[in-house]
């Protein structure tokens, strides 16, 4: 993903009410993949309008693209900064290491707390110091409730 194009969503987003998760491009192809969040969650009508506004955007902007596809994070949401994980803390996380921690480079359990560069990770076999720069990928673990409607 061009530099560029981070940048430019992370100034324009937050000016429309968004926080943006996540961009890929994938390889091979001219397509730009945006997620994007807000308090409360992100509906159909948001992603239209972000699109919309996007659209316009890369125009002016002469960002060359076939398809752009806005949606919300999911329930797996990515944990990218370390605000991410502040704001999650007290939910369970799956995390993929750079480096492994005993002989695990995939580590879940409920985040804890980061700050200075480090998550805390609470496993069944004790908290963990995480550094940030060692996680190569992080996800929120979905919780699914079902209720029973009878």
């Amino acid at each position: 993903m061009p530099v560029k194009l981070n940048e430019l969503l992370e100034r324009t987003l937050p000016s429309l009410g968004y926080e943006l998760v996540d961009c890929e491009m994938p390889a091979g192809g001219r397509l730009v993949r945006i997620f994007i969040d807000k308090p409360g969650g992100v509906d159909v009508e948001d992603c239209a309008h972000v699109s919309h506004h996007l659209t316009q955007l890369f125009a002016v902007e002469n960002i060359a693209y076939d398809r752009l596809e806005v949606s919300s994070p999911g329930l797996d949401r990515p944990l990218k900064k370390e605000a991410d994980f502040a704001r999650f803390d007290g939910q369970e996380a799956q995390l993929k290491l750079r480096e492994p921690i005993g002989n695990a480079r995939r580590i879940k359990g409920v985040l804890r707390g980061s700050g200075a560069g480090i998550v805390r990770l609470e496993t069944a076999d004790g908290t963990h110091a995480i550094a940030l720069a060692n996680i190569d990928k992080a996800r929120l673990v979905p919780k699914i409730e079902w209720r029973n409607t009878r």
